[in-house]
């Protein structure tokens, strides 16, 4: 990993891990340390991870964030994925990011399928830039949805074919692809060197076209980040 100085976050986190490699866990361990947070587990599997964090569970005592990969033992498949369904199911408010060596569209469907509101999908290559790293995991304690730009890239690909995606301007699309990514639309004003009220007008369409129904903003921009990563019809 590349790192920087030691910094004091805004917020410091309470950080549970699961990562089969010795290595990389050692150095998540180390780096989160480094930067404020307190690492309260450290485990090697999935089964491992869902133990840690019921025991945590039990005392009163739970993580704000758990970081997992999604290839563990015994099966290397996708172990990290369903313990986090697991524990997202018996904690709603438990922010999970899960990484990969790969892009698992599959499994980043199943993962924002129960819920894209503090969820995260980054690729171990992102992990090991620090600061993209720091704010995923920060952003995911926040509630917020975080998907690495590779994963949203061949999400695409897997969601041309829908109707109501077909209707959206080029510009539309670059929004939509930066709200699935969590971005705010101030964000996206910035990246996109946009207004703040371009973005809204395109934000609006975007839900117009998608026929997503009058509901709170916050209800309406999971749904169309959902639609557009195909993990609902």
């Amino acid at each position: 990993m590349t790192d920087l100085p030691a910094e004091r976050p805004p917020t410091a986190l309470r950080v549970a891990v699961a990562e089969d490699s010795a290595v990389l866990r050692d150095g998540l361990v180390a780096l989160l340390g480094r930067r404020g947070h307190e690492v309260v587990a450290a485990v090697g599997d999935g089964e491992a991870l869902v133990v840690a964090v019921a025991r945590l569970a039990a005392e009163g005592d739970l993580p704000d964030v758990v970081v997992a990969d999604i290839r563990m033992p015994p099966s290397h498949t996708d172990e990290g994925l369903r313990a986090a369904l697991q524990l997202r199911g018996r904690h709603p408010d438990l922010g999970v990011l899960l990484f990969s060596q790969y892009v698992e569209t599959r499994y980043a469907s199943r993962l924002l399928a129960g819920g894209a509101q503090g969820v995260g999908y980054l690729l171990k290559d992102r992990v090991a830039e620090v600061r993209d790293f720091m704010d995923a995991l920060g952003r995911v304690a926040a509630g917020q949805t975080v998907l690495d730009p590779e994963v949203v890239s061949q999400l695409l690909g897997a969601s041309q074919a829908d109707d109501g995606l077909g209707r959206l301007t080029d510009r539309e699309r670059e929004v939509l692809e930066l709200m699935a990514q969590g971005r705010s639309n101030g964000a996206i004003a910035e990246q996109l060197y946009l207004s703040y009220g371009a973005v809204e007008k395109n934000v609006a369409a975007i839900f117009t076209k998608l026929d997503l129904p009058p509901d709170s903003a916050a209800h309406r921009r999971v749904m169309a980040v959902l639609r557009y990563l195909g993990a609902t019809s």
